[in-house]
């Protein structure tokens, strides 16, 4: 146990690239997404529920924020959840696919809940009035997505069924360049948030270094006018989070690769099983078959052993 916790605690722990020859320790402080720091803001999610629900309420004061710091099964802090007037709004900033979201966000909104409710008689004869939820994700990943798509717990089921007696789903947008641009104009901080991001990319596919990259962004960004306060205020966390991020990003594209080649290795190897299997049940020579198939007379021997177990 103290051993996983070590893991653990060192994980929290990052060190972020050489900046001036000095190394600067990112710990949790700065995991927050820079999403996450932009939306923590009545006014910014004001104006994000105006350009989701083509409606234009002005009282910001109305907004409740209530994001679970720590929701008990996700592994990361959610987004953001906000209640406004008798709706629970629950965005999520994603840059990688993900088809689980909704499992995820049916214990995130469980919780919820279970928080919200917790002194309430559930077993009452007079029903009880809950928030109506509603389930966004802003997708910007590098993998081409449609503009606008829906996961739904159903899909997720081992067996499909028609009407399922549980669902959630969630509305997916993708706001790169060029998709949803209706509602990133709606929403000015999801637009200069977008900008923001769209700068450090052309930045990196121009081979800056990665500390580079986001620091000329912050910069351009400033002196253009695009999240100035934002990142007056905030520029050291923005820039860490940004490292985070691409470190993240980083992190889970050459995991998929990994398992993409392990998955064609494999498939590989269970194809040159079946064929050792098909020529030993035509009784073709050992010898012969090592030679054809570039195997081990070893490892034909283990598969004809196998196969007489199971006759």
């Amino acid at each position: 146990m103290k051993r996983r916790n070590n893991k653990r605690n060192h994980s929290r722990k990052i060190t972020a690239q050489k900046k001036n020859g000095t190394k600067v320790a990112m710990d949790d402080k700065y995991k927050d997404r820079v999403f996450r720091m932009l939306f923590n803001n009545k006014k910014n999610l004001l104006s994000l529920y105006n350009a989701f629900n083509g409606t234009d309420y002005k009282n910001e004061n109305e907004i409740e924020i209530n994001t679970l710091e720590n929701a008990i099964y996700l592994s990361k802090k959610n987004d953001v959840s906000f209640i406004f007037r008798f709706s629970l709004n629950i965005f999520e900033h994603q840059s990688t696919p993900n088809p689980n979201l909704p499992l995820r966000d049916l214990y995130y909104v469980t919780d919820m809940y279970n928080r919200d409710h917790a002194e309430d008689d559930i077993y009452s004869s007079r029903i009880l009035k809950i928030k109506a939820p509603y389930f966004i994700v802003l997708y910007n990943g590098t993998e081409r997505q449609e503009e606008k798509f829906e996961y739904k717990l159903s899909d997720m089921f081992e067996q499909k069924t028609e009407n399922p007696a549980l669902e959630l789903k969630i509305m997916v947008y993708n706001i790169n360049r060029g998709m949803n641009e209706d509602i990133k104009n709606a929403c000015k901080a999801l637009k200069e948030y977008m900008i923001l991001v769209d700068e450090i990319r052309d930045n990196l596919k121009a081979k800056m270094h990665k500390n580079d990259a986001i620091n000329k962004a912050i910069n351009d960004c400033i002196n253009n006018n695009v999240l100035k306060g934002f990142l007056l205020r905030n520029r050291e966390a923005v820039m860490h989070s940004c490292l985070y991020e691409y470190d993240e990003e980083k992190h889970i594209k050459n995991e998929k690769n990994i398992s993409f080649e392990e998955g064609k290795e494999e498939g590989k190897s269970e194809e040159k099983r079946e064929s050792v299997l098909r020529m030993l049940e035509k009784n073709v020579p050992l010898k012969n078959i090592a030679d054809y198939l570039d195997v081990s007379i070893d490892y034909i021997k283990q598969i004809e052993a196998e196969l007489l177990a199971k006759a």
